[in-house]
């Protein structure tokens, strides 16, 4: 029998756990389920929206903690209930926003699991966003005045960008904001704006201490910038096959790809034994 070798196991979801065709490969789920049941821990930690990943790690038949918006808000999988969350005050979105807007940005803002966007719902890359992740947009004519109106905090605000236009908007965000909140990217087409400290990484420090794990029994898995953070803090970081060159620039080891099933390599070459 298989005794753990790594004691916690934390993966991103889109474009490492699941595959190019937004499912979760078969020797993946196979992996998984023989790691818990040796005594693994094995958790999400995600960009996406809590209504949007729970389905997701439900269905993998998880239990415990889930990590959403990039770390910023932690919940308990089985009932759904919210430990912990932060936020970018209204006040502060609406600053950002009105940047956005200012340079004609694609804004997609989540507040308390509601998505607000100033994209066209009949936007095709609006509607193939929301088919991904499973949520559909509230359409706004100016995002800056629904962030004033509404008053609640944001976990989020994205902007979704034509890949070769990415990194220029990256940059123009992380220059103007990024000493005030965390600017990444988790997508080809995405740029993201999370409050201060609410990273990955951060999460996956919060999940160590939850679980009572020693941090260099643990590993983090990911493919964007977004998941340096957490490669870096784990005590063992990996980067997949098809994850951008920054990320594997700082990883300890390269899977393959998550079309050849990633996660499922990681757990049988290092999480078992």
């Amino acid at each position: 029998m298989k005794k753990l070798n790594y004691e916690l196991i934390v993966s991103d979801c889109d474009g490492t756990l699941l595959n190019d065709k937004n499912r979760i490969p078969e020797n993946v789920q196979a992996a998984i389920n023989e790691y818990v049941t040796a005594g693994g821990i094995f958790a999400v930690c995600t960009g996406r929206m809590l209504r949007s990943i729970l389905p997701c790690v439900r269905g993998l038949g998880l239990k415990g903690l889930v990590a959403a918006y990039q770390g910023t808000v932690i919940a308990d999988i089985v009932s759904g209930k919210i430990i912990r969350c932060g936020g970018i005050s209204f006040e502060d979105a609406a600053e950002i926003c009105k940047y956005l807007e200012s340079i004609k940005a694609n804004i997609n803002v989540y507040s308390d699991e509601v998505l607000y966007t100033n994209i066209n719902k009949n936007e095709k890359h609006l509607k193939l966003y929301e088919e991904i992740t499973g949520v559909d947009a509230i359409s706004v004519k100016s995002i800056k005045d629904m962030v004033l109106k509404n008053g609640k905090d944001c976990q989020k605000i994205a902007c979704l960008v034509l890949p070769e236009e990415r990194a220029e908007l990256y940059n123009k965000i992380k220059s103007r904001f990024g000493d005030r909140f965390d600017v990444t990217c988790s997508a080809k087409v995405l740029v993201e704006i999370s409050p201060y400290g609410s990273t990955k990484g951060e999460a996956l420090k919060y999940l160590i201490n939850h679980y009572g794990v020693d941090n260099k029994r643990s590993i983090a898995i990911g493919d964007n910038l977004n998941d340096m953070s957490m490669v870096e803090a784990a005590g063992l970081g990996v980067a997949v096959g098809n994850a951008v060159e920054e990320l594997k620039e700082i990883a300890d080891f390269i899977s393959v790809t998550n079309n050849d099933g990633a996660v499922a390599q990681i757990i049988e070459k290092f999480g078992l034994v």
